[in-house]
């Protein structure tokens, strides 16, 4: 079972090395691995050339991360896919533990396991909120760590593949018309390492993560939870970022949210006020880790 790996990446060559060598080093061996780079202008071209014909790569502008993976996609070979950001790890066995969950659970269209942030230096901050049904959750929350998910490439390709209109949300786009085609099934070991820093698309545009977010849950569901609606709130409103910046719940914030968000679900008002009163015992709980922060 040839399983396909595809890094996008653009001027990435401080964390690149180390990415790279998490997939190249997987007790798998049947992985095919591919690096879209964006043009970098940094040191990445040589270091992919240093890796010789153990990583298939280009290097050459093209329009972001999504339609990077598009193309690498439709180039891989392999039955089972996944992708890994040029800044997050595989941990050593992943690749391994996935295709013997697969062969496991043949109904499954994708399997995932748990992973943990990092700092920008590879520290450990804490466990991604990783779900074991994290599909039947999807309406409300992205409960999966994009780098621990593995999906099989006939449902990828039955789903329609990624969606490069997105910029940063198309990991979740993804995985909700992939749980329309076939279950996901969820590995309770350790897959991956997500780095989080500023350049990242979680914390380096949070107003495009939470407009995509939202829009994804609109475009799929018909509804923006308040929790969303809240997070997004508190962000404009304070400007923190919500993960490094723990950012709490006000007055001023659930009152601000209560427009917002019945403008943005002008369809489902009764629901989304109920949904908003809801918000001073679960924003206090959650404002953290704000529904926000995951998709990316």
């Amino acid at each position: 079972m040839l399983v396909s790996i595809v890094t996008p990446s653009y001027n990435m060559a401080r964390f690149l090395g180390e990415t790279i060598e998490s997939v190249l080093t997987q007790t798998y061996a049947q992985v095919e691995y591919r690096v879209l780079d964006g043009g970098s202008t940094d040191d990445t071209v040589e270091l992919l050339r240093g890796h010789g014909e153990r990583v298939a790569w280009r290097s050459e502008p093209d329009d972001g991360a999504a339609a990077a993976l598009q193309l690498g996609f439709a180039e891989a070979r392999g039955s089972i896919l996944g992708w890994l950001n040029a800044d997050d790890l595989l941990l050593p066995g992943a690749v391994e533990a996935a295709v013997a969950a697969f062969q496991a659970h043949p109904e499954a269209v994708a399997v995932y396991g748990q992973a943990h942030w990092t700092t920008e230096e590879g520290a450990l901050i804490r466990p991604y909120p990783t779900e074991r049904e994290a599909a039947a959750r999807f309406h409300k929350v992205c409960g999966i760590c994009q780098p621990a998910c593995f999906f099989r490439a006939d449902a990828y390709r039955q789903a329609g593949g990624i969606d490069p209109a997105w910029g940063s949300a198309f990991d979740y786009d993804l995985w909700i018309r992939l749980a329309r085609v076939g279950p996901f099934v969820h590995v309770p070991e350790d897959w991956a390492r997500s780095r989080m820093h500023r350049a990242n698309k979680t914390l380096g545009n949070r107003g495009q993560a939470f407009e995509e977010g939202m829009a994804v849950l609109r475009r799929h569901f018909g509804y923006v939870p308040a929790e969303w609606v809240h997070s997004m709130v508190l962000w404009r409103q304070n400007g923190r970022d919500q993960f490094y910046e723990p950012s709490h719940g006000s007055l001023r914030s659930w009152a601000a949210s209560l427009p917002e968000g019945l403008r943005r679900n002008s369809g489902s008002r009764g629901r989304y006020f109920w949904d908003w009163l809801s918000l001073p015992v679960a924003g206090r709980q959650a404002a953290a880790t704000p529904p926000s922060v995951r998709p990316t």
